[in-house]
């Protein structure tokens, strides 16, 4: 199949800040002269970060690496992973057409995205919100027919249910990954016929699904600031428990230093985290909400229901007790987010908080009020 580049493209492309030192930090994995290496995660960061490739962004990754731009133009048009055309600003929905699926009606799935995204694959719909392709073997087999929609899988579906996906999708919703006929994973579509003995200890979804659920970045675009950068190939320490919502990594062991490079002797900047640097101290909390009910905490850009509810647990029920967290009680809370770790420092909700408690409005929280968010 013949891969062309886009005929209108953007005049030009750069990295955000977190995901230059992100890929300042992949470039310092190889030694000096090897830095082509490095070309694969660097074309799939900009492409998480723009949803597409576009030639600027394709030329700027290679002047990163010292290529020239034919041999990154090379490796951009040869794999399909790499979307050379703008892609939904929602979602790309990504059709398995292969044996298990076609036989089990993926048809009728692609006759959807048809009617309601575009006639074509790689055409963006009317509105500008989703775009389609047909692709070979994702791999989900055993929950025939599917499709991948951003990050995750979306199983055993059926043309009705790709219908109601693209509209929760459309109105700003996450819809949960994974089988959509209740099915807890690939097990007989009739009910476990063994095992049976773990079906009370397990989570509310398996385990891959659980996760996604838990981030509900399902179809967001990546800017670097997720994960704090992590350069472990060159003896740095590893962040406490709990800041990248995982374990404590183990100190590396001696080896010899690695070979220098122009990446390796400039440190690439550290990650957007705020609160990283402060000693956590628990802020001070209330009991239970003041005389005249809680403040809709969900006004916040990063607290929905969930964390809302998180919040309360935790004492916090007002817009002025966040407005008056410090650098330190701030990393005590970033801290204290179960599955949703940094993101009090990432979403800003001092700065919002200040806003609301003193009867202002942020453009998310007029959002909220026009109902526009869900």
């Amino acid at each position: 199949m013949l891969r062309r580049l886009y005929h209108e493209q953007p005049a030009a492309f750069a990295f955000t800040p977190a995901n230059l030192a992100w890929a300042k930090g992949q470039i310092s994995k190889y030694p000096e002269g090897r830095q082509a290496s490095a070309i694969i995660p660097l074309l799939w960061r900009a492409q998480e970060q723009e949803g597409w490739l576009s030639r600027p962004a394709i030329e700027h990754v290679a002047d990163m690496l010292g290529m020239a731009h034919i041999r990154a133009l090379e490796v951009a048009t040869f794999y399909f992973m790499f979307q050379l055309q703008p892609v939904g600003s929602v979602a790309h929905i990504q059709i398995c057409g292969t044996t298990s699926c076609m036989i089990c009606g993926s048809g009728a799935l692609i006759a959807v995205c048809k009617d309601r995204i575009a006639a074509q694959p790689h055409t963006l719909s009317a509105d500008g919100k989703f775009s389609w392709e047909e692709v070979e073997c994702l791999g989900s087999c055993a929950n025939a027919p599917m499709a991948q929609i951003g990050k995750d899988y979306y199983e055993d579906l059926t043309a009705a249910r790709l219908g109601q996906l693209l509209d929760d999708l459309a109105a700003g919703k996450v819809p949960v990954p994974g089988p959509q006929t209740g099915r807890y994973s690939s097990e007989p579509a009739n009910g476990l016929t063994s095992l049976k003995e773990f079906e009370s200890g397990r989570t509310k979804y398996n385990a891959s699904v659980q996760r996604a659920v838990d981030i509900g970045d399902t179809v967001k675009r990546i800017d670097g600031t997720e994960v704090p950068l992590l350069t472990p190939w060159l003896g740095t320490a590893a962040p406490a428990k709990g800041r990248a919502g995982g374990a404590k990594a183990e100190k590396p062991a001696k080896a010899a230093p690695p070979a220098k490079s122009k990446a390796a002797e400039a440190p690439a900047p550290a990650p957007v985290e705020p609160a990283a640097a402060a000693k956590p101290k628990k802020p001070r909390a209330l009991k239970a909400p003041r005389k005249g009910g809680a403040d809709d905490l969900k006004m916040i850009k990063g607290v929905g229901p969930k964390l809302e509810a998180l919040l309360h647990s935790l004492g916090f029920y007002h817009f002025d007790q966040v407005a008056g967290w410090t650098a330190a009680e701030l990393a005590w809370v970033d801290d204290s987010l179960e599955g949703f770790r940094g993101r009090a420092s990432r979403d800003g909700w001092i700065e919002q908080a200040k806003l609301l408690a003193g009867g202002g409005e942020t453009e998310f929280s007029k959002r909220v009020k026009k109902g526009n968010v869900y």
